[in-house]
């Protein structure tokens, strides 16, 4: 049996172990994602992929018409160009594209999707690309120290234009924002040679059909 005093020494050394573990515990730090994602709430929905029997309903990402550069975050040389995807699934006017050189990148803004399991489809084309060229497609998120890790989704591989697969969206998404919705951005990356052009990128945020 367990003495008073002893069990009283014990319950203050373990109270002032916990208290040291609270203060030094990582804390909640809205990074650059979570501050300019868009609302939540405000996503419209449409079957952009229903003629490929694709029936989930996607909302547009940040800029993902591709008709202007606002909303992106561009290197290397990477920029709106003349000539839609030849569909027009976003609107019958649109007529530009998000043109991406060899080591040049593109990268949407921030926007909410939920803990379900939401993905990304879009349009894509490539010219002058080698036998080993490729666009690497990444997802951006942040932890809820703020910090920005990115994952990469998969690879699209040279052609003319097309829809490209449904990439399912693995990373460990944080409920940072209410209503189980976390912030997160898309980077696309041409690996090796040749030019590559997307357009019309769209987000399943919930995973629903």
């Amino acid at each position: 049996m367990m003495h008073k005093p002893y069990a009283r020494r014990l319950s203050v050394a373990l109270a002032s172990v916990f208290a040291i573990a609270a203060a030094f515990a990582p804390t909640a730090s809205a990074g650059i994602l979570v501050e300019s994602a868009t609302d939540c709430e405000d996503q419209s929905l449409s079957r952009p992929f229903l003629p490929w029997l694709d029936a989930a309903q996607y909302t547009l990402a940040p800029g993902g018409d591709a008709e202007s550069d606002d909303g992106w975050d561009l290197s290397g040389g990477a920029g709106v160009v003349s000539g839609n995807e030849p569909w027009n699934v976003t609107s019958s006017g649109d007529s530009s594209s998000m043109g991406m050189p060899a080591g040049s990148s593109a990268t949407t803004g921030a926007m909410c999707v939920g803990l379900e399991h939401p993905t990304l489809r879009f349009f894509a084309r490539s010219s002058g690309a080698g036998l080993f060229s490729a666009l690497r497609v990444e997802v951006l998120v942040e932890d809820k120290l703020g910090v920005i890790d990115d994952l990469t989704l998969g690879y699209v591989t040279p052609g003319s234009w097309s829809p490209t697969p449904a990439y399912l969206v693995t990373a460990n998404l944080l409920p940072l924002l209410p209503g189980s919705h976390t912030p997160v951005a898309f980077r696309f990356t041409p690996q090796g040679s040749g030019n590559w052009r997307i357009d019309d990128v769209y987000v399943d945020p919930y995973g629903r059909h």
